[in-house]
């Protein structure tokens, strides 16, 4: 009897940890933390949308990524030293809020959310530069 009761408790602790992430709205913040123990960011309603506007006026041509460094881009590991990475023009920086503890940059056709302290990718919007 105790054992099941123990075993419901820690099923019941397991899932109050893994429901706000599992709650949260796509594109949304999930306000957790990562495993480095930075707060967990994405990019706002009102970056992404001034991002896809911006290109959608100004026609950039994308560089192509290797293979293995998209693959590793999506599942969310940091990016390699050497990675062609670019940050985003002038006049987009600008008009965006300011960010403390990430910076945006372009990644072959994707625009990146990066946590500066750890290399980390934290949101991306997919496919911007076409």
């Amino acid at each position: 009897m105790f054992r099941a009761f123990r075993y419901l408790v820690l099923a019941l602790a397991l899932a109050a940890i893994a429901a706000p992430p599992l709650l949260a709205q796509p594109g949304q913040p999930r306000g957790g933390r990562s495993a480095s123990g930075i707060a967990e960011a994405a990019f706002t309603a009102v970056e992404r949308s001034l991002i896809l506007d911006y290109y959608a006026r100004h026609r950039v041509q994308p560089d192509r990524l290797p293979p293995g460094i998209a693959k590793n881009l999506a599942r969310g590991k940091p990016l390699p030293p050497g990675i062609a990475k670019r940050f985003l023009p002038g006049e987009l920086q600008t008009s965006l809020p300011p960010r403390h503890a990430h910076e945006r940059i372009v990644v072959g056709s994707d625009v990146l959310l990066v946590a500066v302290a750890t290399g980390i990718v934290v949101d991306i919007i997919r496919n911007v530069l076409r």
